[in-house]
């Protein structure tokens, strides 16, 4: 599998910083894979490599799953736009009774996997668009750092609040990026996550947990 194998040449299984119990397949200096999908993935119209990096939302909505577990315990869980699966880890290790990753990107995919079986457990992944479509029944809909432009924003709030209506409770890790809504949404915790200083505007991000009032 040519992504399973381009993921392990370019990546390192390295701890997230502000979740050490979970290590993942990332990217040890973002320019080499930047470049490195780029030049070789390019022609296939591969999505930049989102997968190979612990963004702050994603850190923080993680490190709220695992210190409060009765959040997903027993409920069937959703994790939207997953990248790496760290939403998806997070959940499965505190218990969910299911757990769905969802992301386009075929390297995403593959990536999830090899985390997955690098953390000891297991969850559903799809590729499909489930931004085009009406939400599954979930308990739980986990979005880590997803509003970053207003095309995919408006697509994600969407759906979010469709699952909303359906009684899902819906948790965002987010740091206030440009396209969050955060009017729609209530702040339930606050953290400061070490970033990488070429991805971000500084080293530590202030980032929170919202919940979809």
């Amino acid at each position: 599998m040519q992504e399973a194998q381009f993921i392990r040449a370019n990546t390192r299984l390295l701890p997230v910083p502000l979740v050490t119990e979970i290590s993942l397949h990332l990217a040890a200096e973002s320019l080499a894979i930047w470049q490195k999908t780029e030049d070789e993935l390019g022609r296939m119209n591969v999505p930049p490599p989102w997968w190979a990096f612990a963004w702050a939302g994603g850190q923080a909505l993680a490190r709220y799953v695992l210190d409060n577990p009765a959040a997903v315990a027993g409920r069937a869980v959703l994790d939207l736009g997953a990248g790496s699966g760290l939403g998806a880890i997070a959940g499965a290790k505190a218990g969910a009774r299911s757990v769905l990753a969802a992301d386009t990107d075929p390297y995403a995919l593959a990536a999830m996997a090899l985390n997955a079986e690098a953390n000891g457990v297991a969850f559903e992944i799809t590729g499909a668009d489930l931004l085009a479509a009406a939400p599954g029944r979930f308990g739980v809909v986990l979005v880590g750092d997803l509003f970053y432009e207003r095309p995919l924003a408006e697509r994600a709030l969407a759906f979010v609040q469709a699952a909303r209506d359906q009684g899902a409770d819906v948790l965002v890790g987010d740091p206030r990026r440009s396209y969050f809504p955060k009017d729609r949404f209530c702040r339930i915790a606050e953290y400061s996550v070490p970033v990488t200083r070429d991805l971000e505007d500084m080293e530590i991000k202030h980032t929170a947990v919202w919940r979809l009032a």
